[in-house]
């Protein structure tokens, strides 16, 4: 029996599918289940598992894009699992090996270098100051015997302006994934099509620093692993900016404004396939722990490329963190169609004022970008403000004065 294998829809806006790499050849013997192809859409990459067992026909080439519904391959369930399939795979290494002596003897030509000296062959002390000058033997005409480099020519050579001196010049041209043009049409759109603006900020984040230095080993050793790290923090004073200036908790739609009572947080993480973007879901309602538990969860699953389109569907404000790869400051742009977003960046001890006298803290510069069309200047940067004094004053309006209880010890 033939079984037509189809592409299955990822989900309701999805119309079709490009296939990034093929798992397995045309002829294998697949298992149920088996993966046996990736396949990008605009929102996500997935695998493609066998629905049955048997040999397989491929019916479409790596980087078609595929209609949803349509049939990319054929699997013969009636096909038995081959045995001596390991043998046969062997035979092809032998068979080359044995005929390539046969063209080890022409290289006998060599000897007819028997002449004097290869064009552009320069003499020792020729080539030692084309080395000091950094200069490629083949750019200089030699005037010796033969086209031999002589001292004189070496000493006479000037290094060309933008030429090359034999470093490697490859080129690599290559397709980029439906999931990264999506990306970009986005990111596009949102430039072009929003009144995208960035207002700047900084906290000291001592007060975060010593909260976690005290509580992170317990916290650890009672949450099974789950680590108390920075972004639990942000997402909370987050969540308390957005219940403040509601308006940087909605979205454009046409002539309207969308606004929300909830707010689902889309939290930036870095895949294997590019940046992901996947949304904890009512994060107001949500403890330390349980954001830590759920931003765990989501990154593992980009991280293994098991991120679903549902997994990044229908967040109402985003937080990115350039800080983890060394960024000091950037102007992030917004995710489409929200509002806002706000970009962490890395930790660097400063010095500051501190009543009156100069100290040194970890200090970090925030970024929120926003739509000016639906957001105005006093709801942005009293947002960003908001965030500011919840990350310097953690105890009190993140933990409720009781950071054991707010970190469930």
């Amino acid at each position: 029996m033939i079984l037509e294998m189809k592409v299955p829809s990822p989900g309701e806006s999805i119309k079709e599918v490009e296939i990034a790499t093929w798992l397995v050849k045309d002829g294998d013997y697949v298992e149920k289940d088996q993966a046996i192809a990736e396949v990008d859409s605009d929102k996500a990459t997935l695998e493609l598992p066998a629905e049955a067992s048997g040999i397989i026909t491929l019916k479409a080439e790596e980087g078609d894009a595929v209609a949803v519904g349509a049939v990319v391959c054929h699997i013969d369930t009636a096909a038995a699992k081959p045995s001596g399939s390991a043998p046969a795979a062997a035979a092809p290494a032998a068979a080359p090996v044995a005929e390539a002596p046969k063209a080890a003897p022409a290289p006998a030509a060599p000897a007819a270098p028997a002449a004097t000296y290869a064009t552009g062959t320069p003499s020792p002390a020729a080539k030692k100051i084309l080395d000091e000058k950094n200069i490629a033997p083949a750019t200089v005409s030699g005037t010796g015997k033969g086209g031999r480099i002589t001292k004189d020519d070496a000493v006479n050579a000037v290094p060309s302006m933008g030429t090359p001196t034999g470093g490697s010049r490859g080129v690599e041209r290559t397709k980029l994934s439906m999931l990264r043009r999506k990306v970009a049409e986005r990111l596009v759109s949102a430039k072009n099509e929003t009144a995208m603006l960035t207002t700047f900020n900084e906290v000291n984040m001592t007060p975060i620093n010593i909260l976690r230095n005290e509580y992170k080993d317990a916290f650890k050793a009672k949450h099974g692993g789950i680590g108390l790290g920075y972004m639990s923090f942000f997402t909370k004073a987050v969540t308390r900016a957005l219940e403040l200036f509601p308006d940087v908790n909605s979205m454009m739609d046409g002539d309207h404004k969308i606004a929300f009572d909830f707010a689902d947080i889309s939290i930036a993480v870095s895949g294997p396939k590019g940046l992901m973007v996947p949304v904890v879901r009512n994060a107001e309602n949500l403890t330390f722990r349980g954001i830590e538990a759920e931003i765990k969860r989501l990154a593992l699953r980009a991280r293994d490329g098991q991120i679903t389109v549902d997994d990044m569907t229908g967040g109402t404000f985003t937080i990115t963190n350039g800080g983890v790869f060394g960024s000091m400051l950037s102007t992030p742009i917004i995710n489409p169609p929200q509002s806002g977003i706000l970009g962490m960046h890395n930790i660097i001890e400063r010095p500051i004022a501190v009543n009156g006298k100069v100290e040194i803290h970890p200090m970090m510069y925030i970024a929120l970008s926003y739509d000016h069309r639906i957001i105005d200047g006093r709801e942005s940067v009293g947002f960003l403000v908001a965030v500011k004094e919840a990350l310097e004053n953690p105890v009190e309006l993140l933990c409720g004065g009781n950071p054991k209880k707010a970190f469930e010890l």
